[in-house]
């Protein structure tokens, strides 16, 4: 079986499969679907052809028998690797904390980054917006969400002592927070976890400044 990620540095939820990958250490290939360049080559036929919304991450699966299969959306790609390599667990056993750490990445995947995204902010200054004053605006109360959510469950990391997908979803969140100029550093929990994260070659190695397609 091979895999190949269609993806593109800063975004975050291609970022958030990356780290997944990483923590099972499997091998993969990455391919470039850059948001800017060329219109933007997510919007290419051949690409929508895998991604209807014209949006990254896309993961291809390519079996044994050289049969070719298509996911989209990080949340699930993830959780998908997760039921397939189960050596290294992503989601919680127990079904509380499942469930606790889906709603903390759910947090971040419906409630900030969508408010964020490319397609948001190029609206907004076209509307006459200030990119950077909406996202702020969103980004803080969303991380003060999560750090209060999450801190009954919280051990070493989001949720009790081993990465979850709470915090695969997290530490991009992180990354856009500096990168947007939103101080959380009045949230010790989020400053704590992004020290360990920054620890861990799974998490250190999926940075987007780490990409062959970084800043191009």
């Amino acid at each position: 079986m091979q895999l190949i990620l269609h993806n593109y540095w800063r975004s975050s939820a291609s970022y958030r499969v990356r780290i997944a990958l990483g923590l099972k250490k499997l091998p993969w290939t990455y391919l470039s679907v850059h948001l800017i360049k060329d219109g933007g080559q997510q919007k290419a036929p051949g690409f929508r052809a895998l991604n209807p919304m014209a949006q990254v991450p896309t993961l291809e699966i390519i079996e044994a028998d050289g049969s070719h299969k298509y996911l989209s959306q990080s949340l699930p790609i993830i959780e998908y690797l997760d039921e397939r390599f189960p050596e290294v667990r992503v989601l919680p056993a127990d079904p509380y904390l499942r469930a606790r750490a889906r709603a903390l990445a759910e947090i971040v995947n419906s409630g900030i980054q969508p408010l964020q995204n490319l397609s948001t902010t190029r609206k907004v200054t076209e509307l006459g917006g200030d990119e950077r004053a909406w996202v702020q605006h969103f980004m803080k109360p969303g991380l003060e969400s999560f750090a209060a959510s999450a801190a009954d469950v919280a051990g070493e990391f989001a949720v009790g002592n081993a990465p979850t997908i709470a915090d695969l979803a997290l530490q991009p969140q992180l990354y856009s927070a500096h990168r947007f100029g939103v101080d959380f550093s009045h949230l010790p929990l989020l400053v704590a976890l992004e020290k360990r994260y920054a620890a861990m070659p799974a998490f250190a190695d999926a940075h987007p400044d780490r990409q062959p397609d970084a800043n191009s």
